[in-house]
């Protein structure tokens, strides 16, 4: 049996979880998340608990026996906490800049990078080198800070690029002088 998946789900004070068929809807503090599961589960509710079961142990069901169990608990989380992902720039001459809802890197390319911030995440810049990205759906933030680290990935050699905060860049070393 799944590990994660018999984990009973308890809800904290000011949270509230609706299960409509195979839909779970959560409000909390910090907003509204709502997502679909597979029909093969079975997503109960009783008493401010909330356990996810299966019917049986097809590897299929096996599998997403977990992963509907801690989708769950991450839209809780972030409901309650919220989620963060910190990008640091390094190289000469790269920074970014907050302008309103738009958020401006300059990369070493011809041009400043406009891009706009996405539905129900919040960017801040507290200094030229680095980015915070804010928000309450886990999978939302990580994909725009992957987004943003696209434009200029770490190189090897100088360690040149957009990085995570806890991010470690393997350097090499280069040529050699005669």
């Amino acid at each position: 049996m799944s590990r994660i998946g018999k984990k009973p789900i308890e809800i904290p004070k000011g949270v509230e979880v609706k299960v409509d068929g195979q839909t779970v809807i959560v409000k909390g503090p910090k907003g509204e998340l709502k997502q679909s599961f597979d029909k093969d589960l079975k997503i109960e509710l009783n008493d401010g608990v909330l356990t996810v079961e299966r019917p049986n142990d097809i590897k299929r069901i096996k599998a997403l026996h977990g992963l509907t169990r801690t989708l769950i608990y991450n839209m809780i989380i972030g409901v309650t906490e919220g989620y963060t992902k910190s990008l640091e720039i390094v190289g000469t001459g790269y920074r970014a800049a907050k302008k309103g809802k738009v958020l401006s890197l300059n990369l070493g390319f011809s041009h400043p990078l406009d891009i706009e911030d996405p539905e129900g995440i919040e960017v801040e810049v507290p200094s030229p080198n680095s980015i915070i990205i804010k928000g309450n759906d886990k999978q939302q933030v990580g994909a725009y800070a992957a987004y943003i680290r696209r434009f200029r990935e770490p190189e090897p050699y100088k360690g040149k690029g957009i990085r995570y905060t806890d991010e470690h860049v393997r350097r090499k070393v280069g040529k050699t002088g005669k």
